[in-house]
């Protein structure tokens, strides 16, 4: 099938209030501009130099996130390339994004990553932490925290992630309660190509979906 096809079958299985984010690793800009020419609205990238060109190419058409680990000495190009960052996991890069923003006199939309499955080997902030980065992030002007992500652990069986994703959804509520300053919990990014329809089931309104959008991927990093 092609990717519009994908795209519209999917699409179609979306319940009213979810969006779907094309996850972009990898792809050329031609099946870039494919997936947005068939209706897809948000394009996310986990590398910033594969973001780099497409960015004019979308300006106008599509919103770019970033849905990679961000290093701090790369704030200032994602800042100035992205529309919402959705990774952020620590107070050092809140403070670098806000610094950046700032000369650029942009309020940076941003989701903080949760590790809901507790994953050494994986980043994110853990359930327990959560609020306190989050009171720590309450004084920064040009950061807007838009809600939460999460990755949860891979699996072939979509219901060996559910508790995570019921988790992840457990802490959107709980911070949706709190009224932290700078912190407006609306987007709840959770889910890709095997496990988005057990992520919306459990609250996801925004889901990361590659492989079923594009196929398999022709390259390996």
């Amino acid at each position: 099938m092609s990717i519009r096809e994908n795209i519209r079958g999917i699409l179609s299985g979306l319940p009213p209030g979810v969006n779907l984010e094309a996850a972009a690793k990898s792809r050329t800009p031609d099946e870039v501009l494919e997936a947005v020419d068939a209706g897809i609205s948000i394009i996310g990238e986990n590398y910033l130099q594969e973001a780099e060109p497409l960015a004019p190419l979308l300006a106008g058409r599509a919103r770019l996130h970033f849905i990679g680990h961000l290093q701090t000495n790369k704030a200032k190009k994602a800042v100035a390339l992205f529309d919402l960052i959705e990774t952020v996991d620590s107070l050092r890069l809140a403070r670098e994004i806000e610094k950046q923003a700032s000369a650029l006199g942009k309020t940076m939309p941003v989701l903080i990553e949760v590790n809901s499955g507790r994953e050494p080997q994986k980043f994110g902030v853990l359930p327990e932490d959560l609020e306190t980065l989050l009171q720590g992030m309450a004084g920064l002007p040009h950061v807007r925290v838009s809600g939460l992500m999460t990755m949860g652990p891979f699996s072939d069986d979509a219901e060996t992630v559910r508790p995570y994703f019921r988790e992840t959804r457990r802490c959107f509520e709980s911070i949706r309660m709190k009224n932290i300053p700078g912190v407006d919990m609306t987007i709840l990014s959770m889910g890709m190509s095997g496990s988005y329809r057990t992520a919306i089931e459990e609250g996801a309104n925004l889901v990361r979906i590659g492989t079923l959008i594009f196929g398999e991927r022709k390259t390996v990093r």
